[in-house]
């Protein structure tokens, strides 16, 4: 399961220079990573989910704000006392954008295919489905192989989404889901357009059109709000940024958090990398509040693991690696390396370049050659670090929600092998509330102890916007900007 860069800050995409929408009740919104195509079943990356997600297309629950599971196309779910089926009552009149109804019979076929015909990582999420079952139009039953508290969880993101048998033919340039919004138009490389469904379940959304706007860099992105030509910067991009639209009465600056985890990624797979005594002086040798200073002016939570303050397991571990030089140089000595040259591969984009500086900086003084590659994202970067695993050390935000248990797929591109932790996660997924806590806690201690990788802090959620659009989400805790949401003032 890839939890890569959101949109909160992400990708490199093309210059828009389109002006901004005639329409009065049309909304602009600027992002820095646009989506490769509409097919996130087989194409990894947060780019497509952010803007597809619970706009085009809905699942049986989401996430709201808070991080709280609650109905969208289930009005609600009952669960076995063995917590291995779910029974749910789906709401009635629900169509797709092609006209298509929905029913129990697309929630067999969209879970059922995510085994069968998804491609990306995030596809293992379902391994738990033994089958479902539609037992009438309006009731899907889902039973699983063994008790999972991970699953309805995972039903809230890109995996649960809802598919129509008759909508599938081309996902890549044809999304077609139960959500308020249909794909209307692309411009690639500068816009995507989105129009409100007339015959959408639900409330009527507050703008009938949407532009989502990509951009080179954040200077661009900027200076496209202060010049009108769009309405809110999803999220800005540096932290030079904040002051210029704070200080505007035009405009409202919206400060929260997020999942997203800025990390320091180790190929744990690759020599020197395979010796924790490495692993760990590179962590000693990182001063990270003042890469939070440079990197994000500050902004941001230091958090030292993959667990971020709003999950019910997260324990304050940023004491773990202490800025520590000395004893930094003293485990590459003890190691027999201490003059490594390594390569960090990262995203050419904005938090993650003025990371890299600050890493380079440090990890030269311990005797440490770093060699800074940016790479495009996402294509480059997706290739050649996540999949094709060709790097040493990479910086990249993992924004998905309850990312952890990715320390237990070897395969995942940080090559991180630990059957403890492989254990306690499957441990804590079947077993109770009270173990999976205890047991995550756990995961994340022994994931820091071999210094599997670096946290280096928790990005923020700041969206500046002109002062007309409401609903802005405060905090960022999945994976979809979520245009339902908005409201006009």
């Amino acid at each position: 399961m890839v939890a890569l860069v959101a949109v909160l800050a992400t990708a490199c995409a093309a210059g828009s220079t389109a002006s901004a929408p005639p329409d009065p009740s049309a909304v602009s919104i600027g992002f820095v990573a646009e989506p490769a195509n509409f097919d996130f079943t087989h194409t990894d990356g947060a780019a497509i989910p952010q803007a597809l997600l619970y706009n085009v297309y809905e699942g049986l629950v989401k996430l709201d704000e808070r991080g709280a599971i609650v109905p969208l196309l289930a009005e609600s779910w009952t669960v076995s006392e063995d917590r291995t089926i779910y029974d749910f009552q789906l709401r009635s009149g629900v169509t797709f954008g092609n006209g298509a109804p929905f029913t129990a019979q697309d929630v067999k076929f969209s879970l059922e295919r995510v085994r069968t015909a998804w491609t990306i990582s995030l596809k293992s999420k379902m391994d738990v489905v033994d089958h479902v079952e539609a037992v009438s139009p309006t009731h899907a039953r889902v039973v699983l192989a063994r008790p999972s508290n991970n699953w309805l969880f995972d039903l809230t993101s890109r995996v649960g989404a809802m598919f129509t048998p008759t909508g599938v033919a081309d996902l890549a340039t044809t999304p077609v889901g139960t959500g308020p919004y249909t794909v209307a138009a692309r411009n690639r490389g500068d816009s995507i357009v989105l129009r409100a469904r007339t015959s959408y379940w639900g409330a009527k959304p507050a703008y009938p059109t949407v532009y989502l706007r990509y951009f080179r860099d954040p200077t661009a992105l900027n200076n496209a709000l202060l010049s009108n030509r769009i309405d809110v910067i999803s999220s800005i991009a540096a932290p030079d940024s904040v002051p210029q639209f704070a200080s505007d009465t035009r405009f409202q600056v919206i400060e929260g958090t997020t999942t997203g985890k800025v990390v320091l990624a180790y190929n744990n797979a690759r020599a020197p990398l395979t010796d924790v005594r490495v692993r760990r002086a590179i962590s000693y040798a990182i001063d990270r509040r003042a890469l939070l200073d440079t990197a994000w002016g500050g902004h941001g939570t230091l958090i030292g693991s993959m667990v971020p303050p709003t999950d019910p397991w997260y324990t304050d571990q940023t004491a773990d690696y202490p800025y520590d030089p000395d004893r930094a140089r003293a485990l590459l000595a003890e190691a027999g390396v201490p003059h490594p040259t390594l390569r960090l591969r990262v995203p050419n984009l904005s938090y993650a370049v003025s990371a890299a500086q600050v890493v380079k900086s440090d990890l030269g003084k311990v005797g440490v050659t770093v060699n800074i590659e940016p790479l495009d994202f996402p294509a480059v970067w997706l290739k050649e670090v996540f999949t094709g695993h060709d790097y040493d050390l990479s910086i990249i935000n993992h924004v998905e929600a309850r990312d952890i248990v990715t320390f237990g797929n070897p395969k995942y591109y940080w090559g991180y092998d630990s059957p403890r932790v492989r254990q306690l996660l499957a441990e804590a997924d079947s077993g109770t509330e009270q173990r999976q806590v205890a047991d995550l806690r756990e995961v994340a201690r022994a994931i820091s102890a071999d210094a599997a990788a670096d946290w280096l802090f928790l990005f923020p959620n700041m969206i500046a916007a002109k002062k007309r659009v409401t609903g802005l989400p405060h905090n960022q805790v999945g994976e979809s900007f979520d245009l339902a949401l908005l409201g006009r003032a």
